[in-house]
């Protein structure tokens, strides 16, 4: 398949995505808007920055879909540059993984979960925490990034909340 047509088909993905996720979310009684990078009027509101900041000033959760609306971009890409525009005090990673480790905890029984660890830390590691350009970008805006396990109960909202939960990626040599 051409690249340019699986990266457009992973954005939709996100979009439905987003989708369910407000509609969850909504069901809880918390407001949200979905703003997305590709114009979809009936389903959502277009990414504007000055849009996305007024409705977090409304104190609403604001959910990002479709990516940066250009292929060759990740979701991790685009969620530090979402991240850097709205000034965010921290970049969620939500995983199927409870932190960062020093190796691979599926093949090595012995590796070692970071509680915290620095950007530089990190990178003299040569740990793939994310892509090198949502790294960067984080690491730039110094925008600290929270790798935690999505599917064990109550780490979203800890996470979410500033509560300690996985691993925080933080400046600092």
């Amino acid at each position: 398949m051409d690249r340019n047509t699986a990266d457009y088909m992973g954005m939709l993905a996100t979009v439905i995505n987003s989708l369910a996720l407000q509609d969850a979310l909504e069901n809880a009684g918390v407001e949200t808007r979905v703003l997305t990078a590709i114009e979809m009027k009936n389903v959502a509101e277009p990414f504007i920055r000055r849009r996305a900041l007024r409705h977090l000033e409304k104190g609403r959760v604001v959910i990002f879909a479709a990516g940066t609306g250009h292929p060759f971009f990740s979701t991790d890409t685009t969620a530090a540059l979402r991240a850097s525009e709205i000034g965010a005090d921290a970049l969620l990673k939500a995983t199927k993984v409870d932190g960062i480790y020093d190796s691979d905890p599926r093949t090595n029984p012995r590796a070692q979960r970071f509680q915290t660890i620095t950007y530089g830390d990190a990178l003299r590691r040569r740990l793939q925490i994310m892509d090198s350009t949502a790294f960067s970008l984080c690491m730039d805006n110094k925008i600290p990034i929270v790798v935690f396990d999505v599917f064990r109960e109550g780490n979203l909202r800890a996470a979410a909340e500033g509560r300690p939960v996985g691993t925080r990626v933080i400046a600092g040599d």
